[in-house]
């Protein structure tokens, strides 16, 4: 028999023990390249704000870990009709959303939220849009939402229908992207009654695994994990995200232990993070691509021949040897990796200065011409040094007598610039989430996308585009998207620079973590 005392001690010790996980967990802290451009998913499309809102936003659906497949989310499982036009998804019961100093919801996710977020995208006369003079949904106007989908209708309290206009068999996956992550109608409300509409995008409320606790401008975003989760509890407690925008500084950083897992690492510094036994690397073959944008509007680009001479005379060779020494990139030729399905085989890439200057001298420009350059002022994995990469070309261009003015910005002035169409070329890149090929062409190269940089609209590839999306019969989608890329390479929108592979170096005692093929981070169920 146990002593009285002995009885009265072993409920609180076996509670230690049960604590002890929650006590031992640490935070864990992720070096970012960029800074958040703010916090609502739906009104921005760049990397590192994708990044940022991710833990805390969820989707109706996802993508499963490591993959493209979907899997439930928000949604616990969905239905499409024959005809590919009508979308009926079956929503989660009791998911809270995330309790904050600014919010306390008073119910549970419902299809009043999912309406809230997608009429936001659809309807200029939302009260929240009005709220918000000049609000742009970058990737949903790009999709062309407004022209794609009918209506969006709750059928009750956890039944949602979206009804397209046309045929679309890929409209799921986009519900599982970033900018499909839905808010709080409860907390729309609260902010438009206390006339806060904007802090929609600073104070951000979601369903996700990590809830917003503060942001340093440019120094650091703070979460914490959500303790009325509906997925598993999280062991990280503290969730930093430490920006560092400087590829070096990221790298010292890590080696130091100031963060313990950090954005994709630079070729030349993989031999670094390599000898170090308490680093790891994950690596992927990332459905991603670099290119140069050229503005269709300026006078010498906005002609084909021009826009195939300066293609031309790219010796990519040269910049694969300078910016990939370890060769693990490809030279990209399409608008897509080879590994998406639809890839045209027989597209190739041309080196050949002596006609880029006929070309010229046939579109009028016998002497040249001059333009801006934007060079890309953070690393990706596909443009790991963007002054350098702009170096080398105005030494390819100027061979042909195109005179080049190499521009930089920080990153949010820098993606404003080139929306705004300041710049000749601009250096920009892209990466898949769903693994098909509308997904690289429908947001960028389409007239609904023309707004952005690029400028570009082409009926003939348009309508190529919403056949893809509309045609479900695999061989038949083949032949559509090889076509549309016979398209893009004859009008030449972009330079196509890299596919690349992905390395995440991170600390050794980092659990869980999944690489994604689009390059993203996931830090639920990740701890150390």
């Amino acid at each position: 028999m146990l002593k009285p005392c002995t009885r009265l001690l072993l409920p609180a010790l076996l509670g230690s023990l049960l604590m002890a996980p929650a006590l031992a967990a640490k935070p864990l802290v992720y070096c970012a390249d960029a800074a958040p451009e703010g916090f609502d998913p739906g009104m921005w499309d760049a990397a590192g704000t994708n990044n940022t809102t991710a833990q805390m936003f969820q989707g109706l659906v996802g993508f499963k870990r490591g993959g493209t497949a979907l899997e439930p989310q928000l949604a616990t499982h969905w239905e499409v009709s024959p005809d590919a036009k009508v979308f009926t998804f079956k929503l989660r019961r009791g998911v809270k959303f995330h309790t904050t100093p600014y919010f306390k919801p008073t119910r549970t996710f419902n299809a009043d939220d999912v309406l809230f977020t997608f009429q936001r995208f659809l309807d200029p006369k939302h009260p929240m849009n009005l709220a918000m003079p000049g609000v742009l949904f970058i990737y949903p106007q790009n999709l062309n939402f407004n022209d794609q989908i009918d209506k969006v209708e709750k059928l009750d309290d956890y039944t949602v229908r979206f009804t397209l206009r046309k045929a679309n068999v890929t409209f799921a996956t986009y519900l599982a992207m970033a900018f499909a992550g839905i808010h709080s109608a409860e907390y729309g409300n609260q902010l438009l009654r206390n006339k806060q509409a904007n802090n929609i995008n600073n104070y951000p409320v979601g369903t996700g695994p990590y809830r917003f606790v503060s942001y340093q401008k440019d120094a650091a975003v703070r979460m914490e994990a959500n303790p009325d989760y509906w997925g598993k509890p999280q062991q990280t407690k503290k969730l930093i995200f430490l920006i560092a925008k400087d590829a070096n500084v990221r790298l010292q950083k890590l080696v130091n232990g100031e963060c313990h897992i950090a954005a994709s690492a630079r070729d030349v510094d993989l031999a670094t993070l390599t000898a170090r036994p308490d680093i790891k690397l994950g690596k992927i073959q990332a459905l991603n691509l670099s290119y140069l944008a050229f503005n269709l509007k300026h006078p010498a680009l906005s002609k084909r021949e021009v826009r195939e001479a300066l293609d031309i005379s790219v010796d990519r060779n040269a910049v694969f040897k300078t910016l990939f020494p370890r060769g693990d990139a490809m030279q990209a030729v399409s608008a897509f990796p080879p590994a998406i399905v639809g890839y045209n085989k027989s597209l190739k890439n041309e080196f050949n200065p002596a006609k880029a200057k006929q070309l010229l001298s046939k579109a009028g420009f016998p002497n040249g011409f001059e333009l801006d350059l934007f060079a890309l002022p953070v690393v990706r994995p596909t443009n790991p040094n963007g002054l350098l990469l702009a170096q080398m070309l105005q030494a390819d261009w100027g061979k042909i007598g195109v005179k080049v003015n190499i521009k930089s910005y920080e990153f949010a002035e820098y993606l404003r610039r080139a929306k705004n169409g300041e710049h000749g070329v601009y250096m920009s890149g892209w990466s898949g989430d769903n693994g098909d090929a509308d997904d690289f062409l429908a947001p960028n190269l389409t007239c609904a996308a023309s707004q952005g940089g690029t400028r570009f609209c082409n009926a003939e590839f348009d309508k190529l585009v919403e056949e893809g999306r509309a045609t479900t019969d695999p061989a038949k989608r083949i032949k559509i998207y090889e076509k549309a890329q016979e398209i893009f390479k004859r009008e030449r929108p972009w330079i196509t620079l890299a596919h690349s592979t992905v390395y995440i170096p991170m600390k050794k005692d980092v659990q869980g973590f999944v690489m994604a093929p689009n390059g993203s981070v996931d830090f639920e169920n990740v701890y150390r």
